[in-house]
């Protein structure tokens, strides 16, 4: 997931604050979340606080708690390769059935390829949730859902 919408009124990029849009954004795809037969059971944000918001907002929503955490490689110059190992990982060790990233720009991209059997980049607007079928012993799998706020208003 992108971030939702967020003010340029901040003198750092990681301070952005999400606007009242963002919120609402957020708020429409946790909607979506709950439609889904899915319980995600961990949300993990980039450090920056637009991100950290919208993991927040989007919980705050949804029909279940999922563990929320933190994690720096999520920032938008992250390195999607390393973020990939890290998801393995944590696969692995707390046994997480779904999980739910909270990114940025390119990030998001690069990640949706680097998951992904299609290897696909696009772009995602604020807020937009790419579905990814994961297997973790192929360590990739296929786009299943790529959405957006937009596609519910």
């Amino acid at each position: 997931m992108r971030h939702g919408d967020a003010t340029i009124e901040h003198s750092t990029d990681a301070k952005r604050c999400l606007s009242e849009l963002g919120y609402l954004e957020a708020k429409v795809m946790a909607k979506w979340l709950n439609t889904k037969d899915v319980k995600i059971d961990a949300v993990i944000a980039s450090p920056f606080v637009r991100a950290e918001q919208t993991a927040k907002a989007v919980i705050e929503e949804l029909t279940f708690e999922p563990v929320l955490q933190q994690l720096d490689l999520l920032t938008p110059s992250g390195d999607a390769s390393r973020v990939h190992d890290y998801i393995d990982a944590i696969i692995a060790i707390e046994h997480y059935q779904n999980i739910l990233l909270v990114s940025h720009m390119p990030l998001v991209s690069y990640l949706l390829a680097e998951l992904s059997v299609e290897k696909s980049s696009s772009l995602f607007s604020t807020a937009a949730i790419a579905e990814i079928d994961y297997d973790t012993k192929k360590m990739a799998g296929h786009i299943t859902h790529h959405v957006s706020p937009d596609d519910f208003c």
